[in-house]
């Protein structure tokens, strides 16, 4: 059955990012900030027993150094930059998350890492190097995309497992990733989203920008909850999923 996943402990400080005590219920992975685009200590632990609470696998979110930007923003690091900072996020919330008794079960870059990872074989490689040279196995969540197949046989030659994911409420290209933000139509409204997961569990398919039918057969699906309405289409979601 497909899973659900959403992006949580992005708050920090006085700032406060998300519903994330409304959201934990209904979902079953939550991919928690490390603190380089958002998040802070006493935020990635109360996430973490949030999750715990709820029987929510945990994974981590790590990104650019980039809290102004809040991680979308690329960054020119170096392959050796990329796997130092994924594996100094890694062990900080694996680490705490042991401390609570929870095993941390995969890694899901986030933003211009996580696009950088799908569009340049080099950050992705890095990624995967970060992963791979881990003292224990995790998993890494990328896009569902037709490269699907090269990025498995990436994965195995590396000796670690992957985790496809689609995206509810986001349009895709042609070839298969997500549309830019800065283009018309790159979120959906929930009409399109609702239709759009009914595609993908029917069918384990989207349809582009363009009308393109696109096969993705993804694993877990990415779900967004910063609001009321959020949380609302979510539950229908979930609901969508179990029939």
């Amino acid at each position: 059955m497909l899973l659900l996943n959403c992006d949580l402990g992005e708050s920090y400080g006085s700032w406060t990012m998300g519903r994330d005590a409304h959201v934990m219920p209904h979902i079953d992975q939550a991919n928690i900030a490390c603190g380089f685009h958002a998040g802070d200590p006493l935020m990635i632990q109360k996430t973490l027993a949030l999750a715990k609470q709820h029987h929510v696998v945990v994974g981590a979110h790590p990104a650019y150094p980039d809290l102004v930007g809040f991680g979308r923003r690329s960054m020119n690091c170096s392959q050796s930059e990329i796997v130092a900072l994924i594996s100094y996020q890694l062990s900080a919330i694996d680490g705490m998350a042991k401390s609570q008794g929870i095993e941390l079960s995969y890694v899901k870059p986030h933003g211009a890492l996580y696009n950088d990872m799908m569009s340049k074989d080099s950050i992705r490689s890095a990624v995967i190097q970060a992963i791979a040279s881990y003292y224990r196995p995790v998993k890494l969540m990328l896009l569902a995309t037709n490269a699907s197949d090269i990025h498995r046989i990436e994965a195995k030659e590396a000796g670690i497992e992957l985790l496809f994911e689609a995206f509810a409420d986001r349009c895709y290209d042609d070839d298969g990733k997500l549309l830019a933000r800065s283009q018309t139509g790159a979120v959906h409204n929930r009409e399109k989203m609702l239709s759009q997961v009914k595609q993908i569990c029917k069918h384990g398919t989207v349809t582009s920008v363009s009308g393109k039918t696109l096969n993705l057969s993804p694993d877990t699906l990415c779900v967004h909850g910063d609001n009321d309405e959020g949380i609302s289409a979510i539950v229908d979601i979930r609901a969508l999923i179990h029939a």
